[in-house]
């Protein structure tokens, strides 16, 4: 029997991913804004069923602190989290991938399902609209949660 441990509110066994959850990837450039909120809204939101990760086409090497800090506001700790890159998932099984606003510059993701959302990279806006770009991403991530 795998033992099963609980990563960022995610259930995880030793194997990987649990029966029946859904792994999840978003992609932006730098995966140090969008990408890194829409994650973590999907552990927010997603509970046991859901594997959510974050990965950018030409990663940042960190987390934008402006993104940790919008985030703190609604009770979620981004410090733990790392700016990753998309190849670090090649030849893994993705069930949904979505990309939002990189265009061209995301590459093609295999995935059983692929979304593109076009959401500003909020990284220069003024903090009311940053808000409003983080809650966008968090109403997009309900969606997708609940089409799943």
């Amino acid at each position: 029997m795998d033992w099963l441990t609980c990563v960022g509110g995610i259930i995880v066994s030793a194997g990987g991913v649990m029966a029946g959850q859904k792994r999840v990837l978003f992609v932006c450039v730098e995966n140090s804004n969008r990408s890194q909120m829409a994650e973590a809204f999907a552990r927010l939101h997603g509970g046991a069923g859901v594997e959510a990760s974050s990965a950018g086409s030409r990663p940042s090497g960190r987390v934008n602190p402006r993104a940790v800090e919008f985030m703190k506001e609604v009770g979620y700790d981004l410090t733990t989290h790392t700016s990753k890159s998309l190849a670090d998932f090649n030849g893994q099984n993705i069930d949904v991938a979505v990309t939002m606003g990189c265009g061209d510059e995301c590459p093609h993701v295999r995935a059983g399902r692929r979304e593109e959302w076009q959401i500003p990279d909020p990284k220069e806006m003024p903090p009311e609209r940053y808000r409003e770009v983080r809650d966008l991403i968090e109403r997009k991530v309900k969606d997708l949660l609940a089409s799943l």
